[in-house]
């Protein structure tokens, strides 16, 4: 999320049309093309965030700017030379790295929460003890995973929590 994006295309010599092809899992199909013969780019209900990286003539790769889970869907280039035609088809998930917090509660124990991620983080304790969490699912395809842990005889020391994520993992650590 907030990155870049580039889905690149097979440049071919003798190219006659490109056409990106875009079917997001949210909202509307949009189309990108260039035909060569009139040197001529058109766009069909794509937002300004997709364009093309270079020239189609020279490099029909798309760019995804400022990239969020909206985007996520099939893109299909098709390039069309005189002699062969080629197609190229990205499926494109958009991970979310999680806000990752750490607090005591009432109680003394450590509460990790691993906020707003997709997929899912994994969240472990060091050291290792015993430990319970729930997960609730958001409208966006975001996850919230909280863990509470509850090992015995951790006063004064530091219990760090780590949310493993395809993004990055984070860990954070408190004395409860």
């Amino acid at each position: 999320v907030g990155n870049s994006s580039v889905l690149t295309c097979a440049p071919k010599s003798n190219l006659t049309m490109v056409t990106w092809k875009i079917t997001p899992n949210v909202g509307g199909f949009c189309t990108l093309g260039y035909r060569a013969d009139q040197n001529k780019t058109e766009r069909t209900n794509c937002s300004g965030s997709m364009n093309w990286k270079f020239r189609p003539d020279q490099d029909p790769a798309l760019e995804i700017q400022q990239v969020g889970t909206a985007h996520e869907g099939i893109y299909t280039c098709e390039v069309v030379t005189r002699d062969e035609n080629f197609h190229e088809t990205y499926h494109l998930t958009v991970l979310v790295q999680p806000r990752l917090s750490l607090h005591c509660d009432a109680q003394g124990n450590p509460v990790c929460q691993a906020a707003a991620g997709k997929p899912a983080a994994r969240i472990s304790w060091v050291p290792e003890g015993n430990s319970s969490s729930r997960e609730e699912g958001h409208g966006n395809g975001t996850v919230t995973v909280l863990s509470k842990f509850s090992a015995h005889s951790t006063n004064g020391t530091d219990t760090t929590c780590i949310a493993s994520h395809p993004a990055g993992d984070q860990s954070t650590s408190i004395a409860c």
